[in-house]
């Protein structure tokens, strides 16, 4: 079982670099989540704001009013904007660390799967020297046997 001490080295590296990857997915899944959840929060300030204000201006609309809600909207409508980028931005980040959490599974599956066959291989190999063994041993007991009765004094 010597034999599979480097592939079982091999197996912890991997498994090691697989918690990484799935510590790392996990922190940008929640990043991604929450850039998502901020998107939504602004889009529906934006629509209450916009809801609130279109009720002001049909009682009441100066024009240094009106300007005033143009450019925060104008700034709201940015901020809207860059946090849909930003949504889209952890999303494909996160795509491409679950890609890579899909390697590191899929390399510790080929690592185990690689010392089963090995240690399924050894043990064929312990039983046919076993068999062997037998075999012998049985091919000697026969033998012996055939020869002791040559050599027994005849009755």
């Amino acid at each position: 079982m010597k034999d599979l001490l480097p592939l079982k080295t091999l197996l912890e590296q991997a498994e090691r670099e697989r918690d990484a990857a799935l510590a790392e997915h996990q922190r940008v899944l929640a990043a991604s989540r929450a850039a998502q959840l901020q998107s939504e929060e602004l889009l529906t300030y934006r629509r209450e704001y916009e809801k609130r204000w279109t009720e002001q201006f049909k009682t009441e609309g100066k024009m240094e009013l009106v300007r005033c809600y143009h450019e925060f909207m104008n700034r709201l409508t940015l901020a809207v904007e860059g946090q849909a980028r930003a949504v889209q931005q952890a999303a494909a980040h996160a795509d491409r660390v679950g890609s890579a959490l899909r390697q590191q599974e899929i390399r510790c599956a080929s690592v185990r799967k690689l010392i089963e066959r090995r240690v399924h291989g050894l043990r064929a190999d312990e039983e046919r020297r076993d068999q062997k063994q037998s075999d012998e041993f049985a091919a000697r007991s026969a033998w012996s046997r055939a020869n002791a009765a040559d050599q027994a004094p005849a009755i």
